[in-house]
């Protein structure tokens, strides 16, 4: 209130990063493709398509990139329900269990608002909505409340619910494909964190046979199982700790954050001594602990890499993954110490 810019355009206003006060324009260069636009322009094409194809929001409709315009454009198709996280998925429960196609786009931070309706009106009824986490990363918001940290404990241990993490456009938008088409289960996709990998590379892999990993880099003693927003983390890690082992480690695309491959982590007991997860969100309850469990009775050894549990307030986001042995050094010299 008071701000002509904000006064004139407040949905634009709702939010802003830092800007320049006498003209209102942002300090940072806007545009170019992101997660929220693929994702607005690949569901427009396939509400023109599909006429059951339903897109909600909770007065957030830019997570999915539907500005004023597109909105128009989508017309019934798109619902938004106001703040009221709730509603939003209890009337994709609802649709789904009808015959429809919903696709609710959320930010992470919001999602602890509507446990009880992905419990008990979402994943109770095996509804098959998707559900589109964003900015579920140490990247995303990071004032105290509104962090992306605690979505994977929440979410990855409700029955029925299958919690997934692409790496890249091309896996994501191969993943919304399938699971909007799929009638068998609710699905919710986790985005990677920070600026948008695409690669260019098809994406062929059969969703619907669900927890199987990919082995990407086939090696032998180290193994890392690297998740979502960490994959590349993880492949430059693969690269530093070849180099000092003098043999080649093996990289894992989990793709599946709600289950294990138990076949592929049995077959790695043969030629790994260690192997170490990479999340993007708290460990307590999270990714790495299912991994850990798997091999508690063996001799195989774990690390679990991911962040500890705490409010975090306006934090500076490389200092936070030093903190938490983030970064490529800590990881390869945590595995090298445990290789002595």
């Amino acid at each position: 209130k008071g701000y002509a810019p904000a006064e004139q355009h407040k949905e634009q206003w709702h939010y802003s990063g830092p800007f320049d006060i006498k003209t209102g324009k942002s300090l940072y260069a806007e545009g170019g493709e992101d997660y929220s636009s693929v994702t607005c322009d690949y569901l427009l094409k396939k509400m023109k398509e599909d006429k059951s194809v339903v897109a909600i929001t909770s007065a957030t409709p830019t997570v999915m990139g539907f500005t004023e315009d597109k909105r128009k454009e989508a017309g019934k198709q798109f619902v938004d329900v106001g703040i009221a996280e709730e509603t939003a998925v209890a009337m994709a429960a609802g649709i789904a269990s009808n015959g429809g196609k919903p696709v609710y786009g959320v930010y992470s931070t919001f999602v602890q608002r509507t446990y009880d309706q992905l419990s008990q009106d979402l994943c109770i009824n095996n509804a098959p909505a998707t559900i589109v986490t964003f900015w579920g990363s140490v990247f995303g918001m990071n004032d105290v409340t509104h962090l992306g940290l605690y979505d994977i404990p929440m979410m990855a241990n409700i029955p029925n619910l299958v919690y997934m993490a692409p790496t890249t456009k091309e896996e994501y938008i191969a993943m919304l494909d399938w699971s909007i088409e799929q009638n068998e289960h609710p699905v919710a996709i986790r985005l990677p964190g920070g600026e948008m990998i695409s690669d260019g590379k098809e994406v062929t892999k059969d969703f619907s046979k669900l927890n199987k990993y990919e082995v990407t880099e086939k090696g032998s003693r180290v193994a890392v199982i690297a998740l979502g927003t960490f994959y590349q983390l993880g492949k430059e890690v693969v690269d530093d700790l070849s180099d000092k082992l003098g043999t080649k480690a093996t990289l894992i695309n989990p793709y599946y954050i709600t289950g294990i491959d138990s076949e592929l982590l049995e077959e790695l007991k043969k030629e790994h001594d260690v192997v170490i997860t990479i999340e993007d969100g708290i460990l307590d309850g999270g990714f790495g602990e299912k991994i850990s469990r798997f091999y508690g009775p063996t001799d195989m050894k774990v690390i679990n890499f991911g962040l500890k549990k705490e409010f975090l307030d306006r934090y500076d986001v490389n200092e936070v993954l030093k903190e938490n042995h983030l970064t490529k050094e800590q990881i390869v010299e945590d595995v090298m110490a445990l290789m002595k």
